[in-house]
């Protein structure tokens, strides 16, 4: 009697271990590419560039316009690549929509740039504020699987980036003197949560994972 079960189990345990394994290289796994390598993050690594760079006044509106400025930059730059190489009709529509957003936005930081002079007394703790929110920009973008597929890698850095955007227009509302700033702070930050909710929508449709 025990031979006759051994066999069946044994042809069994045979045909399961001839089924393939599932492992990395099956075609419908993640596939990721190297950070270095992905156009975005090129473009991240310029524009934080940039910005490490930026000589900072201590004036928490007038730092706010020109970081705000250069950020804003950024994403333009990351949204006309979506353009141009992008085949997602919903994301090619978020990224003109942050183009026109953010251009008319910029024109404002120019504006008040040109007309301001820095205040005293100076606030240190508006550009730490602004550095924390960089650093966890960075750091987040770091995290991402980047799967060197335009759209869904464009979808990913955005919500990065915008958050990085409310981080910083949530310091000028604490630290901002002047009603010019304070008031595209909260357009910014109402701007670009929705706009995170719409990128996450789009991204949890189109998982690859």
């Amino acid at each position: 009697m025990k031979k006759i079960l051994r066999f069946p189990l044994l042809a069994a345990f045979l045909a399961l271990a001839s089924l393939p394994s599932c492992n990395k290289d099956d075609s419908d796994s993640l596939k990721v590419q190297a950070h270095d390598d992905n156009v975005f993050m090129k473009q991240m690594h310029a524009m934080m560039d940039q910005m490490m760079a930026m000589q900072k006044t201590q004036d928490p509106d007038h730092d706010f316009a020109m970081m705000m400025k250069m950020h804003h930059q950024g994403a333009i730059t990351m949204s006309q690549e979506e353009l141009r190489s992008g085949k997602d009709a919903d994301m090619k529509q978020m990224a003109q929509t942050i183009i026109t957003k953010q251009q008319a936005e910029i024109q404002q930081l120019d504006a008040f740039l040109s007309s301001h002079t820095p205040q005293q007394p100076a606030v240190p703790e508006f550009n730490a504020k602004q550095m924390e929110s960089m650093q966890r920009m960075m750091q987040a973008n770091d995290l991402r699987p980047l799967t060197g597929d335009i759209d869904f890698d464009f979808a990913q850095l955005m919500v990065d980036h915008h958050r990085s955007a409310i981080e910083n227009s949530q310091a000028e509302l604490e630290y901002g003197r002047t009603a010019t700033m304070k008031t595209l702070a909260h357009n910014i930050i109402d701007d670009q949560e929705m706009e995170i909710k719409d990128l996450q929508a789009w991204l949890l449709a189109h998982k690859k994972y």
